[in-house]
């Protein structure tokens, strides 16, 4: 099976879990507890039929929309995803080049594998940084003053995550530490001689943007991981946000709210944009579906929060949907790190490519031939 067979983005996820160890696909495809948030996310989905509108006149598709002040051409975003190197040497680069090739928003992780500078040079995307309120402030000013220099269009904070969430796949494979490997996991990895190459004697899967950074220098004794770890600050409010809303000064996105109050104190806050996301069901168990959530959020906030639906958007119709609920943009993750580490930069703009025309068709047999007038009146939440 190669790239070239895959023909939507469940196709990639086949391919990828023969191309990378088995921890490390573990690790991109888990969640939190028995998985339920996770699943859901994407099961949600199937509760809404689309309700198309004949003899509409679809001659011509326009999903080209404005996203955080820029034009785009499709109104998805590259969700910020860790340590892309881990799944394919090219790593963020080749994510961005494509999302930069599609003509949409790439976002960077904070816990990167490439730095704030190398990604701002790479493609021709606008890009969003995502970012921690760490305990250090010294550090996350840092990474803003970066982002400004490197000329980020935009920045996301990560609110969900006062303290891991329980994935126990990554106990189970082994991905918490070498003590912890199994039999089946060491198989795996001496069956990906290349990876192991890069990990131990390359060491190019290291997470730079962090030890780059010079404010970060005098607190690397202890390891980068156990660092990192022990910057996350549970004693956030809504006034930290605040606080960097007037640091930045652009456009702001919090990311992984789920509730109408949460996103009135966005904007009451600061932020001009909210990604509504339950952190691909990594975090807490039992959480809505973030499509469930759209269309509460969408009534009471749309003039205030650009609203973008994150998680298990595996489909183009997917995409329609959370757009005719409310959404402004849609958010996909895992969808495209299944693809780079089946395939590289190729591989992420064949999904890119796929996603596209699933959505550009969906609009079609819907009746719309624009997304700037879909809404409610397209789709009907079964029940």
């Amino acid at each position: 099976m190669s790239i070239e067979h895959c023909n939507n983005l469940m196709d990639f996820r086949r391919l990828a879990k023969r191309r990378v160890p088995r921890t490390i696909f573990h690790y991109l495809d888990g969640a939190a507890d028995d998985e339920q948030s996770y699943a859901r996310n994407t099961d949600a989905f199937a509760d809404y039929e689309l309700l198309p509108a004949q003899l509409s006149g679809v001659g011509s598709i326009d999903l080209s929309t404005t996203v955080l002040g820029k034009k785009v051409d499709w109104p998805v975003i590259l969700a910020p995803t860790s340590a892309a190197k881990i799944y394919h040497r090219d790593g963020e680069a080749a994510v961005a080049e494509a999302a930069g090739k599609s003509g949409i928003f790439y976002s960077m992780s904070t816990i990167s594998t490439s730095t704030i500078e190398e990604i701002g040079r790479t493609g021709d995307g606008p890009k969003i940084y995502q970012i921690y309120i760490f305990r250090d402030r010294g550090l996350t000013q840092s990474f803003v003053d970066r982002c400004k220099a490197a000329n980020y269009d935009a920045i996301a904070l990560t609110v969900d995550t006062p303290v891991a969430g329980n994935r126990e796949r990554d106990l189970v494979t082994g991905l918490s530490g070498p003590r912890q490997l199994n039999p089946r996991s060491i198989l795996s990895y001496l069956r990906h001689p290349g990876w192991l190459y890069r990990a131990l004697v390359k060491k190019d899967m290291e997470f730079v943007n962090i030890t780059s950074d010079q404010h970060s220098s005098t607190g690397m004794e202890m390891g980068v991981m156990e660092y990192i770890n022990s910057q996350f600050d549970p004693t956030l409010t809504w006034k930290d946000v605040e606080w960097l809303a007037s640091e930045w000064g652009g456009p702001l996105i919090i990311k992984g709210v789920q509730t109408v109050e949460d996103c009135r104190k966005a904007a009451d806050s600061g932020a001009t944009a909210v990604s509504v996301s339950n952190h691909g069901g990594r975090q807490l168990e039992s959480t809505p579906a973030p499509i469930d959530c759209i269309a509460p959020i969408a009534d009471a906030l749309r003039d205030r929060l650009e609203i973008i639906c994150d998680g298990g958007i595996r489909r183009g119709n997917h995409v329609v949907k959370a757009l005719a609920e409310g959404a402004h943009a849609c958010s996909i993750g895992r969808g495209y790190l299944y693809a780079l580490a089946a395939g590289g930069q190729p591989g992420v703009e064949r999904a890119l490519a796929l996603l596209k025309s699933e959505t550009e068709r969906t609009m079609a047999l819907v009746g719309c031939d624009s997304v700037a007038k879909l809404g409610r009146s397209y789709v009907s939440r079964r029940g």
